[in-house]
């Protein structure tokens, strides 16, 4: 008896963290095109802020000449915000008007 009444507290209590657990929002980071930004700049940017391999900075640094935006990758609210601070701050003190924004996936 004492067995039954263990299993049946354990399924209640995995079916309730299962209930209760959701992942956290994420946001896509998008880098937008401007006439101003050097080009090796916002390759250093993704670069240095997204982590991302030389060859992956140039190839999202075109899209976002092309488009006008490029996705910078996908991260979850608090890691976007701090990131799309992260490009505000390097692009000001360059003095480049390089935009960063953030939007649900």
């Amino acid at each position: 008896m004492m067995g039954s009444e263990r299993s049946k507290l354990e399924e209640q209590v995995e079916s309730g963290i299962e209930d209760t657990f959701q992942e956290p929002p994420r946001l896509r980071v998008l880098m937008h095109n401007d006439h101003y930004t050097a080009m090796d700049f916002v390759v250093q940017v993704l670069e240095n802020v997204f982590n991302k391999p030389p060859a992956e900075a140039l190839q999202i640094m075109l899209t976002i000449h092309k488009e006008g935006i490029g996705v910078c990758g996908v991260y979850t609210a608090e890691i976007a915000e701090t990131k799309v601070n992260m490009v505000s701050t390097l692009a000001k003190q360059s003095g480049f008007p390089l935009k960063c924004s953030m939007e649900g996936v």
